[in-house]
């Protein structure tokens, strides 16, 4: 398995809501139109490749001076445990530089995975929920 690593948003809805799907991320996999505005709206979006085979997900926020919000990072489950969450965020970090931070609300069966790639758990976040 030889995965590469792109930065483009030319992915198809249907290739992200495969990966929502098998990764356990909680996401609207089968609302095809929001996918659709979800890629297209993304400032960053950097994907993992298994030749022709989408099997992970970097999908980001950013104002690229302050903070940046990773929105999306999924792995397909036949992938996890491979690397490509870490490097994913890693190239994220990269992309955005040094005075950004990077801030991702986390699934409760990730909560234990985020520390272990670099980020600090903290108590100080707010959030209004969407209403659908």
């Amino acid at each position: 398995m030889e995965i590469t690593y792109r930065e483009t948003t030319a992915i198809l809805p249907e290739d992200l809501a495969r990966v929502f799907a098998k990764s356990g991320i909680s996401r609207p996999y089968e609302d095809l139109e929001r996918l659709k505005r979800m890629i297209a709206n993304a400032d960053i979006i950097i994907s993992a490749w298994d030749g022709d085979k989408l099997v992970g997900i970097a999908r980001a926020l950013t104002d690229y001076s302050y903070c940046c919000y990773l929105s999306d990072l999924a792995v397909d489950g036949d992938y996890q445990r491979s690397g490509i969450g870490n490097e994913l965020v890693k190239r994220v970090q990269a992309r955005i530089g040094e005075e950004c931070s990077l801030i991702l609300l986390s699934a409760p069966q990730a909560l234990d995975y985020y520390p272990k790639i670099g980020f600090t758990r903290t108590d100080a976040g707010f959030v209004i929920r969407r209403s659908r």
